[in-house]
């Protein structure tokens, strides 16, 4: 991460044994795998030059050209509240996508959490600007992993503990 343009990434979507992406992958605007229907792939965080933004699988066309994309899920918070149903009981690392108004996007990283912990901890206001919208819970447990790109040039990181089959990362406009 340090070697690229950056300033903060997550691990990204699901993969399966033979790290193939599990849902839609589009990088550099070149779809790498197709959109799937599947219980768990509910939301798509996708990136234009001009916007970044979380869909419902039923919303998302590919009309819109995105740069690039990754199909996650579940969706975690919805119109600005919390999703309601989510496991409530199997802690774990887990990572995210989240948007607010206007241009302002987030990724996170959270521990020993539910599903449902994550939901209801994102649905409140984190920062006085900033209220998340939409939330996208993304390849978590052991393929968990943050890095961000501190003011004074120095990193912090959390690593994963197995590997990791692709990432979203913020940069720079």
């Amino acid at each position: 991460m340090g070697r690229g343009n950056f300033l903060a990434a997550v691990n990204g979507g699901y993969f399966n044994p033979d790290d193939k992406p599990i849902g839609l992958l589009i990088v550099d605007g070149t779809m790498i795998a197709p959109l799937q229907k599947a219980r768990l792939l509910s939301g798509v965080l996708s990136a234009s030059a001009k916007k970044v933004q979380i869909s419902r699988v039923a919303e998302f066309s590919l009309a819109q050209k995105p740069d690039a994309a990754v199909e996650s899920g579940p969706m975690v918070v919805d119109l600005g509240k919390s999703v309601r149903g989510l496991e409530a009981t199997r802690a774990a690392r887990r990572t995210f996508a989240a948007v607010g108004a206007g241009d302002k996007a987030a990724l996170g990283f959270c521990s020993d959490v539910t599903l449902a912990d994550l939901s209801n901890i994102l649905a409140t206001v984190l920062a006085p600007d900033f209220k998340i919208q939409r939330a996208l819970n993304l390849d978590g447990g052991s393929s968990s992993a943050f890095w961000f790109k501190r003011a004074n040039g120095s990193s912090f990181s959390i690593a994963e503990e197995k590997p990791v089959r692709d990432f979203v990362a913020i940069v720079p406009r």
